[in-house]
C-alpha cells in the first residue's frame, strides 16, 4: 500500500471508538507473529482522563533534549495520522507509515485466515502494532505510549510497559469505564503490574485509593505528585521533589492545569534517570520547550483546545478567565458520548457569539442537538458542516475577537486542515 492506501484500508476498520474491540488477546497475537517489537526497548504508558497527551508531550520534549532517541505513540490526530507516531520528536513519514501499515495488514488477514485471531484487529490495534514496529527499527531507546481509552483492555498495554503514568482520572467514558472514579480508576490503575514503576497525579480520595490499593498489591511505592512542592512567581515556576530543584521561566504548554502535568513529567523524568542519561537542565528546557497541538494552542487570532469533558471544560474556562479579555466568537461540536450539558454551562457563557456545529464524525451530534443545551446564551448560528461554521466564525467576528475552537479534537482537527490549506 502507498500511504493514501494505508489511510483508506485504515479508516475502513471504522470510527476507532465506537467500532472498537476492548480486550489484549488479539494485539498480543499480532504483536507476537511480528516478533514483539515492544521488547526492544523501555517503555512508559500513560493512563488517565485529563493530561495524558500533555504529560507525552512533555516528556517528548524532556527526552528529546537530553538526544534519547524516543518513540511517541499518541492519539488522536488532528490532520494526518502520522502525527500519532513521532520519532526523535518528529512524525513518522508517510513512506514509512505506509510500509508499516501494509506489514501490519498482511499479518493481520493472515492470522485471521488462519484462525488464530477472533476478528480483524481494529483500527486502533493496527496503529498501535504499527507505532510499535516503527518504534523497533528506528532503534529507539525509549518510547512513551499514550493509553487510548481506559487501561485495563486497551492495546497499548499490551507492551507492558514497565513505567506506568496515571493522570488526573475524572469523568469520561462511563459507558465503557464505569460510573463511578473508583470504577473508571479501576480500569486505569490495571495498566500497574508486577515490578511497574509508578507515577500519579493528585488524585480524589475515591481514585487515589483505588491506584494506592493497586500498587500496594504488588508492592510498589508509587510516587505521587502530592509530593512536589510547587511555588509561583510572576514569570517563573518552581518545582521541588526530594531529589532536585528546578526553576523554569514558563511551561510550554498553556494553562494552570498543565502545572499538575509538568510534575507528573518531572517525576518521570526522574525515574528515567535509573536506565538513560537525563540531568535537570534537560528536564528544565524540555518542560520550556513542549508543544502540543490543539491544547490552548495560538494561531493567530484561533485559539484550539480540544475541550472534551468537564474537567478540560473547566480547564479552559480558568484559562480564558484569567488570560483572555477579547471578546470570543466560540465555534463548538462535540461528540454523542460527552456530558454536553456540563460541558456548554461551563464554557458557553464565556462566547460573545456561539456557532454550533458538526464534525465530520459518525460520532458527532448535530447542531440542532447542541443547541437544546445551549438555554437563553444570545447570538446562537447553527451550521450543517465546519466549513460553514468556519465561514460563519470569519464573518461575525470584528479584528479583535478571538476565534475559540472547542468541544472536540476532531473538530479542532478539521478547522486546522481547513486553514491549512486555505494558506
Amino acid at each position: 500500500m502507498n500511504f493514501g492506501e494505508a489511510e483508506i484500508y485504515l479508516y475502513a476498520l471504522g470510527n476507532e471508538v465506537s467500532a472498537m474491540k476492548l480486550g489484549l488477546e488479539n494485539i498480543r497475537k499480532l504483536l507476537a507473529a511480528l516478533g514483539n517489537p515492544q521488547n526492544n526497548f523501555l517503555k512508559v504508558q500513560v493512563a488517565g482522563t485529563n493530561g495524558k497527551g500533555s504529560v507525552c508531550m512533555f516528556l517528548d520534549s524532556i527526552c528529546n533534549t537530553a538526544g534519547i532517541r524516543t518513540g511517541t505513540f499518541t492519539s488522536p490526530h488532528l490532520i494526518s495520522i502520522t502525527e500519532r507516531i513521532r520519532i526523535n520528536g518528529t512524525d513518522i513519514g508517510e513512506e514509512d507509515f505506509a510500509r508499516h501499515a501494509t506489514l501490519v495488514r498482511d499479518t493481520s488477514e493472515r492470522l485471521l485466515a488462519e484462525s488464530n485471531l477472533d476478528y480483524l484487529p481494529t483500527f486502533f490495534e493496527q496503529v498501535t502494532a504499527i507505532a510499535l514496529i516503527a518504534f523497533a527499527e528506528a532503534k529507539v531507546e525509549f518510547a512513551i505510549l499514550e493509553t487510548g481509552l481506559g487501561g485495563r483492555l486497551d492495546a497499548t498495554t499490551a507492551a507492558n510497559a514497565e513505567i506506568a503514568a496515571i493522570t488526573q482520572i475524572d469523568y469520561d467514558h462511563q459507558e465503557y469505564l464505569g460510573e463511578t472514579l473508583a470504577e473508571i480508576a479501576a480500569e486505569k490503575a490495571a495498566i500497574i503490574h508486577e515490578g511497574s514503576r509508578v507515577v500519579t497525579a493528585e488524585q480524589t480520595d475515591a481514585a487515589d485509593k483505588v491506584i494506592r490499593d493497586r500498587c500496594d498489591h504488588f508492592g510498589i511505592n508509587a510516587k505521587s505528585a502530592a509530593e512536589v512542592r510547587t511555588t509561583c512567581g510572576s514569570g517563573w515556576l518552581k518545582f521541588e521533589t526530594e531529589r532536585a530543584a528546578y526553576e523554569i521561566k514558563n511551561l510550554g504548554l498553556l494553562g494552570r492545569h498543565q502545572i499538575e502535568n509538568a510534575i507528573v513529567s518531572i517525576l518521570l523524568a526522574e525515574a528515567l534517570k535509573e536506565y538513560l542519561p537525563i540531568d535537570e537542565a534537560n528536564i528544565i528546557s524540555g518542560l520550556q520547550n513542549a508543544r502540543h497541538s490543539g491544547r490552548l494552542e495560538f494561531s493567530g487570532r484561533y485559539l484550539f483546545d480540544g475541550a472534551h469533558n468537564i474537567a478540560g471544560a473547566k480547564a479552559l474556562r480558568a484559562f480564558l478567565d484569567e488570560f483572555v479579555t477579547q471578546p470570543i466568537t466560540m465555534i463548538f461540536g462535540a461528540m454523542r458520548d460527552k456530558q454536553i450539558a456540563e460541558i456548554a454551562e461551563i464554557l458557553f457563557p464565556k462566547a460573545t457569539n456561539l456557532i454550533l456545529t458538526r464534525p465530520d464524525n459518525s460520532r458527532a451530534m448535530t447542531a440542532v442537538e447542541i443547541a437544546k443545551y445551549a438555554g437563553d446564551q444570545k447570538n446562537v448560528t447553527l451550521t450543517e458542516n465546519v466549513p460553514d461554521a468556519l465561514r460563519q466564525a470569519q464573518m461575525v467576528s470584528k479584528d479583535e475577537t478571538i476565534i475559540l475552537v472547542t468541544g472536540s479534537l476532531y473538530l479542532v482537527g478539521e478547522v486546522k486542515k481547513i486553514l491549512a490549506a486555505s494558506r
